[in-house]
């Protein structure tokens, strides 16, 4: 519609401002989805950017990992309070009372109190059960669990090990079954080699006063802490599956609702802020109305996704340049 028109033209001159190659736009309004791509995927070879190009959705990628974990708390499979060492017994970290007290919700709201800037490289099958019993073992402790929120890379690659324990897959296959499948996110991937067989954006940087791509094409930060490729159309049916009452694809119960209310309740207060930590979602009070969200960012590409549960409204930007986040 017109207002959708307005925000367009918007996006439009924003990227010329900032020298951004391609953006996908999203807007979910009562059901009702509009979607446009903008630009090209790469400036060397140059496709245009369409609603069913492949976007690196960076950390977006931790509410796909909370949702799974919700997925397994309704089957009874995982207690969002249990200890991680219920599942994964050879899990430690330097702080020994801390390896036996921090639980699965810690994981996923950025409080399990240990340095956070650390990944499990994307390096073979085993490549999250070696990140959970050998990396971690000498990570410091800098706050108790629970205590205080810290952006923490490392919990949602310890909660993929747990996913893949629970489950007996890789969670490549796990996230696939528990999330992409269900709610129809057809376009969806973690592994590089299928989501090359679509058309892709590669990221971008400014060098030289010119937009370069970025190279080489770093695929993840850790499959459930930054490693999801979707477009912005599966991104508006995921933000679609969020807000509703939790039916998957076919129509059927697959969520319950509580579970997703759930994620948008809030745990904790992110310090020295009015905003809060939900299950996965960032959560802030925006004009009196509260809104759950996730941005993201890898290897020049700057993304965001927003739900605003009492308005029945989701949006979605997705961009290919590390100057994105101004759009």
């Amino acid at each position: 519609d017109a207002r959708f028109d307005t925000i367009a033209a918007l996006v439009t001159a924003k990227m010329a401002e900032y020298h951004v190659p391609g953006v996908a736009l999203g807007l979910l309004k009562n059901g009702q989805t509009t979607v446009r791509g903008f630009g090209v995927t790469n400036v060397d070879d140059p496709q245009p950017v369409t609603p069913e190009t492949l976007f690196t959705i960076a950390s977006i990628s931790k509410t796909v990992t909370a949702t799974a974990i919700m997925k397994l708390v309704e089957q009874g499979r995982v207690d969002l309070k249990a200890p991680v060492q219920k599942y994964l017994p050879d899990f430690r970290v330097q702080d020994e009372v801390v390896s036996r007290e921090v639980a699965i919700w810690h994981l996923l709201t950025h409080t399990p109190g240990w340095e956070g800037q650390l990944s499990a490289e994307d390096v073979g099958v085993e490549a999250l059960a070696r990140f959970a019993t050998t990396t971690l073992r000498d990570l410091p402790q800098i706050a108790p669990p629970g205590a205080v929120w810290s952006y923490n890379n490392a919990g949602f690659s310890l909660a993929g090990r747990v996913i893949e324990v629970v489950t007996g897959k890789a969670i490549h296959d796990a996230l696939r079954d528990l999330v992409f499948a269900p709610i129809g996110m057809t376009r969806s991937f973690t592994r590089i080699t299928d989501a090359m067989t679509y058309r892709m954006t590669l990221g971008h940087q400014a060098r030289g006063g010119r937009t370069q791509v970025i190279r080489p094409f770093q695929t993840t930060s850790g499959t459930t802490a930054g490693g999801v490729m979707t477009t912005i159309t599966d991104l508006l049916r995921y933000s679609q599956f969020h807000l509703s009452d939790g039916a998957g694809a076919d129509g059927r119960p697959f969520l319950t609702r509580a579970l997703l209310t759930e994620m948008q309740t809030p745990r904790l207060r992110k310090n020295s802020t009015d905003d809060e930590m939900g299950i996965g979602w960032h959560l802030r009070h925006v004009g009196g109305v509260q809104t759950a969200a996730h941005g993201g960012t890898l290897n020049g590409h700057c993304l965001l996704v927003q739900l605003v549960p009492a308005r029945n409204l989701a949006f979605a930007i997705l961009t290919n340049h590390t100057d994105g986040w101004p759009l």
